[in-house]
């Protein structure tokens, strides 16, 4: 029997795992679609044999090479996705690269190499394919990939050298040979990160910068919505050509109609679909042929009309995607670009702000006009605009990337609804805040969003939302109100320099209500009284006690407090504050006139006209200006705060670990609690220190266990109404003896086994959690045991991964924290302890996203010096619940994240 007679008798390989398949973006923005290989896909091979350049198959296979033998096709084609992994890259039904691996037999090393089609190649589908071969052999075993280059294939050389991992490199007979460990490195994942960002900034940059634009569904009927769109098309401006696509008339307001836009005898970059939902699919598919960029979908009818509309939307998205286009929507208000070498308005909001430096997203279409007008009416100038109504494709997180880099944005606004992928989230805009302040208002805070935990019963306090922003530095505002508020002091003045304000004007009542605001807030006066003028200054008199108060050293930050004066008019005094403003280094507001935004005589025009640096923001109220300037002030605090790093733990067994949860979720996919023994495993491979446990069914076994653990020992009951209840008789402390163990067991009620426990030494009970909010991604928190934490929620929270700054902060944020440090004389505990515990715990939750959720109740904590057996800390009780993982999860292979439709 040949060897391919053998494959084809052989009985079939299981399938791949499902998360193997990802649509990607490419380097130059377009996407495709990656999936493991299948025996259909002979004829793609062949196809991408026949398309490539002699010296691409020469690269590849190392000789002239023009077709592969049947036996050959066959073996690349028919993989065990095991010890032989292959993927393929897909641009609509055209195979165009593949990638694959084959392990050295008895061994942990792979060897690897792609074949990509030469019109493809510097798209970077390389990378793409190595990093997602990586992550699979990575899941069966392999630790190391080798590969075999021609030494003139330079090209392909880069590709393994860049990707992050320490390649040993050697060279004979004119190739290249090198091995490199693909377990991930910082910089490997630094690598992905970067490249990552400047192809989904580029796909985005696709969208916004078009270089000519197509309505299908242009209307004639000013009542339909292809009427709107091209209409602001027009009057914005457009600096590109406009193509309406309408079959029924041959001009839509005065510009000649195509009847589809595959009619069109021009390239089109960007099509925007005003046309009903069932006509959707059809003009996406025309999109394809003509090779457009982006779609902007203005269409309602899909994902919030239903699990109908779902689908639709489902089938839309993977349609584009495959095809190499992103997809803003559907059911969304359109996108602006202000630039003036684009102007394009490809939107149903008539009138949109002009130029300026604020980014503004926006998940609801409803209210997009309705934002936009509020922006222009506070003078915030913008950069660009999203509406990106159902979400299916770009999020909130491509608008990140995409301003992180772009020159003319330095103010990112969010209004969010919720969150397709948080964990991605907190990393971005942790980064893109270092240098430009993200705001963020998030609506369905109470109502419309998930309040449990996956897999648990707890509720997320709101101050667990507000630890998510803080800890990656998202200035998080409550209203749209709020938002303009501080949008408008960031877009017009600097940050400040600490929380010291002095307050000037010319009205003692007002400065009074300013300086109960200032310290309301948290900020500080920066002297014992405010400035008064009086009402019958002058103007340079106003001056002078402005450039004063900005001039001192001791002061951050300045409120002007203006009252107008009956005899002498507004504007003189008006003007004095633009004119200080404009050399100032410092943030200067105003509750002038009782107004919102920037009055006229505040402004200072930038080169666009618009208001710009030193233009002073005036609020109705001292409560909003001081508001917004205490926002700022938080933020400018994150921002002077120090990086942290996550460290280097010891003794940490990952693959243990991993062992553990693989195996419980083998035996139950839909997820459960952990057993003690189960538990105790997982928490050992981290490090974390667990008091000496057993658990018994009978009383010699309690005493057997308690005397190999040793005296004094605590019984626990392990039925569920009596764990953890001293208060009920399930929990006896103090065991001497085998004489108190034998009367303890039988006081607890009989009928479920009991723990045996070493007795920890006194100290203080704290709790450490691991909370999954389905709404914001995976959370580490921190309390101290008892009243306080049960009953007054006093958490502390931070994202991950965690920072060593972070874990410092979260022991110390707590307002029972005094109880830890000393309170009324007593022995302070070992704080770095505990924050090596929550460094572990984090570490814990990052590698294994299947822990859904985990609590360490009671973490008692003692003095630093060898308080309990040489330890300061020990862990008393764990519970562990696993399943499958959430969105939370953002490592990996780079892949585009699917959001879940309304």
């Amino acid at each position: 029997m040949t060897p391919v007679t053998e494959e084809l008798t052989a009985p079939p390989p299981p399938p791949p795992p499902p998360h193997w398949e990802a649509d990607v973006v490419a380097a130059d923005g377009g996407t495709v679609h990656l999936r493991p290989i299948t025996p259909d896909d002979a004829d793609g091979i062949v196809g991408l044999m026949d398309r490539s350049s002699d010296q691409t198959r020469y690269y590849r296979f190392f000789g002239p090479m023009r077709r592969l033998s049947d036996k050959d096709l066959h073996r690349f084609t028919h993989v065990d996705h095991d010890a032989r992994v292959a993927f393929v890259v897909l641009l609509g039904d055209r195979l165009v690269g593949v990638g694959r691996y084959d392990r050295y037999p008895g061994t942990d090393d792979a060897e690897v190499a792609f074949l990509i089609e030469d019109t493809h190649q510097r798209r970077g589908l390389g990378s793409v394919l190595l990093e997602h071969l990586a992550a699979a052999a990575r899941e069966r075993g392999i630790k190391r990939f080798v590969a075999e280059v021609l030494s003139q294939n330079s090209q392909m050389v880069r590709v393994f050298l860049d990707a992050g991992y320490s390649a040993k490199r050697s060279y004979e007979d004119g190739v290249v040979h090198l091995t490199f460990p693909i377990a991930p490195t910082e910089q490997s994942l630094a690598v992905a990160h970067e490249r990552e960002q400047r192809s989904e900034s580029r796909s985005i940059g696709r969208l916004l910068n078009p270089g000519s634009v197509a309505v299908v569904g242009a209307s004639n009927d000013p009542a339909k919505v292809g009427h709107a769109v091209l209409h602001n098309l027009l009057e914005y401006g457009f600096a590109g050509p406009i193509y309406p696509v309408n079959p029924a008339v041959r001009h839509v307001r005065g510009v000649p109609a195509h009847a589809s836009i595959e009619a069109i005898p021009d390239d089109v970059d960007l099509a925007v679909l005003a046309v009903p939902a069932d006509e959707v699919a059809a003009v996406v598919e025309a999109c394809r042929r003509k090779n457009v960029h982006g779609l902007v979908v203005i269409s309602g009818g899909f994902g919030e009309t239903g699990p109908e509309g779902r689908a639709a939307e489902r089938a839309l998205v993977a349609s584009a995607r495959a095809s190499g286009m992103r997809v803003v929507g559907p059911n969304c208000l359109g996108i602006v670009n202000t630039d003036p070498d684009v102007r394009l308005n490809a939107s149903l909001a008539p009138d949109v702000p002009g130029r300026g430096r604020v980014g503004f997203f926006a998940q609801s279409g409803a209210l997009g006009v309705a934002l936009l007008e509020r922006a222009r009416a506070r003078g915030i100038g913008l950069s660009s605009f999203v509406s990106a109504g159902n979400r299916a494709d770009v999020s909130g997180n491509d608008m990140l990337q995409y301003w992180a880099s772009d020159p003319g944005t330095e103010v990112v606004l969010l209004h969010l609804e919720s969150f397709g992928n948080p964990r991605k989230f907190a990393r971005l805009a942790r980064g893109v805040g270092r240098t430009k302040p993200v705001v963020a208002v998030k609506s369905g805070r109470h109502v419309g969003m998930t309040a449990g935990l996956a897999g648990t019963s707890v509720a997320v306090p709101e101050q667990s939302v507000a630890a998510l922003f803080a800890s990656a530095g998202v200035i998080r505002v409550e209203t749209l109100a709020q938002l303009f508020d501080v949008g408008t002091l960031l877009a017009h003045q600097p940050l400040p320099a600490g929380d010291r304000v002095a307050i000037v004007g010319n009205s003692t009542a007002m400065g009074v209500l300013v300086a109960d605001a200032v310290l309301e807030q948290g900020l500080e006066l920066a002297h014992e009284r405010p400035v008064d003028i009086g009402t019958q200054a002058a103007p340079e008199d106003f001056r002078a006690a402005l450039q004063a108060a900005l001039d001192d050293e001791g002061v951050d930050s300045v409120v002007a407090v203006f009252l107008p004066p009956l005899l002498q008019g507004e504007q003189p005094f008006g003007r004095v504050l633009r004119e200080v403003s404009r050399t100032a280094e410092k943030p200067l507001v105003a509750n002038f006139l009782s107004t919102e935004g920037i009055p006229a005589e505040l402004v200072v025009r930038d080169e666009h006209g618009m208001p710009g640096r030193g233009s002073v923001p005036s609020f109705s109220t001292p409560e909003r200006a001081v508001m917004a300037l205490a926002k700022i002030s938080e933020y400018a605090r994150w921002r002077r705060r120090p990086l942290g790093v996550v460290p280097e733990l010891g003794g940490i067994d990952e693959a243990a670990a991993r062992e553990v949860v693989e195996s419980a979720l083998g035996a139950a996919p839909e997820g459960r609690a952990l057993s003690d023994e189960e538990t105790m495993a997982l928490l050992g491979a981290y490090g974390v220190p667990m008091l000496g446990t057993r658990r018994v069914e009978d009383v010699e076994a309690a005493v057997a266990a308690a005397e190999e653990i040793g005296y004094p020992v605590v019984l626990k009951s392990t039925a569920p109404w009596l764990r953890d209840r001293r208060d009920l008789g399930g929990m006896r402390f103090d065991l001497a003896d085998a004489e108190d163990v034998r009367s303890a067991f039988a006081a607890i009620p009989a009928g479920d086994p009991v723990i045996v426990q070493e007795q920890s030494a006194p100290g203080v009970a704290t709790v450490v959690d691991i909370v999954d909010d389905p709404s914001f991604g995976a959370l580490v928190s921190f309390g101290v045991g008892g009243v306080a934490t049960d009953l007054l929620g006093d958490r502390a929270y931070r994202t991950l991964p965690l920072t060593d700054l972070d874990a410092a902060e979260l022991v110390r944020e707590p307002r029972a924290w005094p109880l830890l440090n000393g309170y009324r004389g007593s022995t302070p505990v070992d704080t770095a302890a505990l924050e090596e515990l929550l460094l572990r715990v984090a570490r814990l939750g990052d590698d294994l996203p299947e822990v859904l959720s985990l609590t360490l109740e009671p973490v008692i904590v003692g003095p630093a010096d060898a308080w309990h057996g040489g330890r300061s800390l020990v862990v008393a009780g764990a519970t562990v619940r696993i399943g499958q993982p959430t969105a939370r999860v953002d490592t990996g292979p780079r892949r585009m994240f699917r959001p879940a439709t309304p």
